[in-house]
């Protein structure tokens, strides 16, 4: 991966393009939620990432990298409902926290910071990758993060795509047992989304 330094203005720009993205997907995801789920994980993401994008992009935006992803995870959790408020503020908060208070980081350190974040994902949803959640799509982009941000986007996103064969093991979709089979996970569809939105941001 290049030695490129990320400032505060990259991590807010992707944020921003994160947010475009989920508003663009938000039906796609409330579909594949309505199969498994409440039906609310696109609106719930979308209603998030728009607060996201008042927080860290409009005013005087946070000053490091760290900061922008604590205040964005901050956000989400007291704006998403369900699961995935908490879940995804953890991610941030956690990966912001890693990044500490640095003006700029490498991409070595974004994906040391997301490693962090996804281990503290699955230990508060107790799941591990095969469980048909979002660390499904995570837990490969982050890997392939070493690569290029282009190969962790398609990680994810084949990692979501992994998920429709498997039977979901944790949160409202396991309620369903082999009802769950044949069904692309919302939350790892929603995770490739974030990791193409840095991918665009990265060009």
């Amino acid at each position: 991966m290049s030695e490129t330094a990320l400032d505060s203005g990259f991590f807010v720009r992707w944020m921003t393009a994160a947010a475009a993205v989920i508003d663009r997907e938000a039906e796609q995801l409330t579909e594949l939620d309505s199969a498994i789920g409440d039906a609310d994980h696109g609106s719930n993401m979308q209603r998030g990432f728009a607060a996201v994008v008042k927080t860290v992009a409009e005013g005087a935006p946070p000053a490091t990298p760290g900061a922008v992803l604590i205040a964005a995870g901050r956000q989400l959790i007291s704006t998403v409902g369900g699961a995935s408020g908490p879940l995804y503020g953890t991610l941030l908060r956690r990966t912001g926290k890693e990044l500490g208070d640095a003006a700029q980081v490498s991409p070595e350190e974004l994906q040391a910071g997301l490693s962090a974040g996804v281990a503290a994902v699955g230990q508060l949803g107790g799941s591990a990758p095969g469980d048909k959640t979002m660390l499904d799509a995570l837990t490969p982009a982050v890997a392939a993060l070493s690569t290029s941000f282009r190969a962790a986007a398609e990680a994810a996103q084949e990692g979501a795509v992994s998920t429709v064969p498997m039977q979901a093991k944790k949160g409202r979709a396991s309620y369903l047992g082999e009802r769950s089979i044949g069904h692309q996970d919302p939350g790892a569809t929603s995770s490739a989304l974030l990791f193409a939105a840095l991918a665009e941001v990265a060009g």
